[in-house]
């Protein structure tokens, strides 16, 4: 799921602003992306993935749920599992980034400017984990997503013909294409919060 910075902002990001946020060297993708056929297994890993970051965090991991579109029976995705992590404040990066480096995880996003986001990528498993102080509204959004995509068929569907047809263009940045989904997005978005 895209996170929602701008949606009237059709204009995608540049490189500099992209690599501002980027812990490390951004690299181009430069080619269409990859969608997958829902598997099965994705489940799996991403239990996988939760027990290893519980065990490490302990309490401090305040909430750890799958989400994004391989979090969607039916849906298909990014062979990439996202992963949301709540701690009690995600720009204290003393408290929990330490801990995850030592088992492999690796800081690759830091967005002071947007709820103090971080994401990690996984050690052994490809993985987005996204991390968030506890409160902040993009959970809430996160899961409704996650939730409604579950639960409603025809706006499941509706995405996924979307994402198919935005996942044959060439992009420069894998998240030109995740910010072009954000009409979409905001338009499910709707109608979920109108329930």
């Amino acid at each position: 799921m895209p996170p929602m910075k701008d949606s009237s902002n059709s204009t995608p990001r540049t490189d500099e602003e992209l690599q501002e946020v980027t812990v490390g060297e951004l690299k181009p993708h430069n080619a269409t992306i990859t969608l997958s056929e829902y598997d099965p297994r994705w489940p799996e890993l991403f239990d996988r993935e939760a027990k290893r970051i519980r065990s490490v965090l302990g309490n401090k991991a305040l909430q750890v749920e799958h989400v994004g579109s391989t979090s969607v029976p039916g849906l298909c995705a990014k062979p990439i599992i996202d992963i949301l992590l709540v701690v009690t404040d995600s720009a204290d990066e003393t408290t929990y980034v330490p801990d995850l480096e030592k088992v492999g995880y690796t800081l690759r996003i830091r967005e002071p400017d947007w709820f103090e986001h971080r994401v990690f990528k996984g050690p052994d498993t490809d993985i987005n984990l996204h991390v968030f102080s506890k409160e902040t509204s993009e959970i809430d959004r996160m899961l409704r997503f996650r939730d409604w995509l579950r639960a409603n068929n025809s706006d499941r569907d509706n995405y996924a013909r979307v994402k198919r047809k935005l996942a044959q263009h060439e992009w420069r940045q894998v998240q030109h294409y995740a910010d072009a989904k954000s009409s979409i997005v905001q338009e499910i978005m709707e109608r979920a919060n109108a329930t």
